[in-house]
């Protein structure tokens, strides 16, 4: 569609340029997607969830940058950039650093563990099902009102620009084409296809910065001009209803600098430097989506290497989509920097502004149209690859945390059913929170996605933490820490939402006690507050006992001693009545060929496998939770770990 939709007119013109690239394009995803759908086993809960714990270095770490980086980050990155400058680009770049602790501290705790997913680590860490069933919830919230409503709206907005289709058409569109693959693929089909995805969207990107950057006459151009972008229309038609200052549609003083004043930046350094890592610690060490990617990794080793691809990957989007879009405003003042609400609707169907079509007016306004289609690829891709691994991670979450719990006799076969109708389920409720998407935060939507998980992520950051590196942190002051977070978060963010986050010209009547602290500076402060009540609660009840932890925590990653699980009676419970279930005969295998082959289409085997005996599960244990390492290789990714580190500490400085 997206090339076709806008290539030359005639045959001969759009054959060289634009099928030729779509066929190999989609060519080279449909192979990867049928062969792992091949190689896998999607029928069983390892294979359709962990890719088999299989996958080498190169597709990991580009499946974490694709999974990171959806048309989100496009629309919202350069969104941002047009309005405020090249702070933004802090949050790409703050993640250089955490990336590194995901794979050097996190994840290995997570193998030795032998989790599939987050809630299942804390589970074992602390016993009980309230956190594992908590932290479910929230994460879905999460997934479903920061990521998925996000990225279906930021690639409807770049169809509707480039198309001219109406916004819910083009979402559900996209939806149909990205959720076939989700649901029949697996994470292996996901993470083969999220590697082309990268080539494309990068490729692309590149083209187009290399058009942005020529039309406004290099690097040097875009900083003469910046300050100088401002719109033509900045008189109110009805000024007894809103006075519009200077400071409404001047650039920012201080749009060229990364780190801005702590008390009037729009993005203060304090929180720019700590409370981006407080949330960046939530979304690379302890998100479903990014684990995921990780625990399907062959070894430690590789997963480290791709933690380091997906950093120097994380290097991309400040030039390649953050000066693009400053380079918009400059050459659209009057569209992407539009002040007058009347004119900001009739230009993008909302009265707070309309920075978030700076990067798709590039494509359609500066690009060929060959270019234009390929570039709408790029976005594409984009948004099914990071839908795709939210899709599957939140039906991870849902099927093996939630549905086992209601229905602890369900066997492989019905978990994968339920995964993927979970799928259709959050889909729909994303696509209702697409109107309050369109308006919060001034329309910017980079700022969206960041002060709402600035309200709800800092517990759980605090929480893993202190989970791994605490041995004496305990369940009820992990709860009883997130209950508290929770509260408290929710005290800011209601209020937020019913006032609403206001713009320059319609500001918020949310009073300043409540929503006058920058969401930055919220997240460090919840951050304490919850690691205060954890400490605090754990100190005041008994201690979890050290035969219960080996594997479990830091210090203890390399314990050879045999672990006493505190989830050990609930694993077994569950295993019982899978057991029972199997020979009451409630799993039936089907004879019918057409259901035969919806089967295997779909992965879900009609012949349940037998639960494993003890020496199987031992065997297959042993093997999934090494941690061991060549020394070799060992030397080589921390080498160039710290080669990243000081490229990432260069670049800081460079434009601090």
């Amino acid at each position: 569609v997206g090339f076709l939709s806008v290539c030359p007119p005639t045959v001969a013109q759009a054959m060289p340029l634009c099928v030729y690239i779509h066929v190999i394009i989609e060519s080279m995803i449909g192979c990867l997607v049928f062969q792992s759908m091949c190689r896998t086993n999607r029928g069983t809960v390892g294979g359709y969830f962990l890719a088999g714990r299989s996958m080498i270095w190169w597709p990991v770490g580009a499946s974490l940058f694709a999974s990171n980086i959806g048309s989100g980050h496009f629309v919202g990155l350069a969104g941002t950039g047009a309005a405020n400058g090249i702070a933004v680009g802090g949050f790409e770049w703050n993640a250089l650093f955490i990336v590194l602790l995901l794979g050097w501290v996190f994840v290995p705790v997570y193998l030795t563990a032998g989790v599939i997913t987050m809630p299942q680590y804390l589970r074992k860490r602390f016993g009980g099902s309230r956190i594992r069933l908590y932290l479910s919830i929230i994460s879905l919230f999460l997934y479903i009102f920061t990521k998925v409503s996000v990225d279906m709206f930021s690639g409807a907005v770049f169809i509707q620009q480039a198309l001219g289709w109406n916004i819910y058409v083009a979402v559900i569109a996209l939806l149909s084409i990205t959720a076939l693959y989700t649901v029949t693929g697996g994470l292996a089909a996901l993470m083969y296809t999220d590697t082309v995805q990268t080539l494309v969207m990068i490729a692309g990107a590149f083209v187009l910065m290399g058009f942005s950057f020529n039309e406004v006459g290099g690097y040097d151009g875009l900083f003469d001009t910046y300050m100088q972008a401002t719109p033509s229309l900045i008189e109110s038609p009805r000024p007894e209803e809103y006075n519009i200052s200077a400071q409404c549609y001047t650039p920012r003083p201080d749009a060229y600098n990364l780190l801005r004043s702590p008390i009037t930046g729009d993005l203060p350094w304090p929180g720019v430097i700590f409370g981006i890592a407080v949330v960046g610690c939530w979304y690379w060490c302890s998100d479903q989506v990014i684990v995921q990617r990780c625990l399907a990794a062959k070894n430690l080793t590789h997963v480290k290497a791709g933690c380091i691809l997906c950093g120097y990957l994380k290097l991309l989007p400040m030039f390649l989509m953050v000066f693009p879009g400053m380079i918009s405003r400059v050459l659209y003042p009057d569209e992407v920097a539009c002040v007058v609400p009347e004119k900001c609707e009739e230009i993008c169907g909302t009265k707070v502004g309309c920075s978030n079509i700076a990067y798709p007016k590039l494509v359609v306004t500066l690009m060929p149209n060959g270019l234009r289609g390929m570039m709408l690829a790029v976005m594409l891709a984009a948004l099914m690859s990071s839908l795709a691994s939210i899709f599957n991670s939140s039906s991870t979450l849902f099927t093996m945390d939630i549905w086992t719990k209601i229905r602890p006799q369900a066997r492989d076969r019905e978990l994968m059913i339920v995964g993927r109708v979970w799928v259709l389920c959050i889909v729909a409720v994303s696509i209702a929170w697409i109107p309050v998407v369109q308006a919060a935060q001034s329309g910017q939507l980079f700022d969206y996605i960041q002060s709402v998980t600035s309200y709800l992520a800092p517990p759980i950051a605090s929480v893993f933490l202190l989970a791994v590196f605490v041995k004496r942190v305990n369940e009820p002051g992990a709860f009883w820490g997130l209950i508290g977070g929770l509260l408290i978060g929710l005290a800011r963010m209601i209020p937020e939402f019913t006032y609403g986050t206001g713009s320059c010209l319609f500001p918020s009547a949310c009073p300043s006690i409540i929503c006058g602290v920058h969401y930055l500076y919220f997240a460090i402060i919840l951050f304490f507050i919850t690691a205060v009540f954890v400490l605090i609660i754990s100190y005041c009840t008994p201690e979890i006992e050290e035969r219960h932890l080996h594997r479990l925590v830091f210090s203890l990653r390399n314990s050879k001693e045999p672990r006493d699980d505190l989830d050990a009676e609930e694993e077994e419970h569950m295993r019982k009545a899978r057991r029972e279930a199997a020979e009451n005969g409630t799993i039936k295998s089907s004879s019918s060929p057409l259901r035969r082959c919806f089967s295997w289409f779909c992965g879900v085997d009609s012949s349940q496998a037998p639960e494993p005996t003890e020496e199987e599960m031992a065997a297959a244990s042993k093997q999934l939770t090494d941690i061991s390492e060549d020394p070799l290789w060992k030397n080589i990714v921390n080498a160039n770990a710290l080669v990243m580190m000081t490229v990432a500490v260069f670049l800081w400085a460079h434009y601090a």
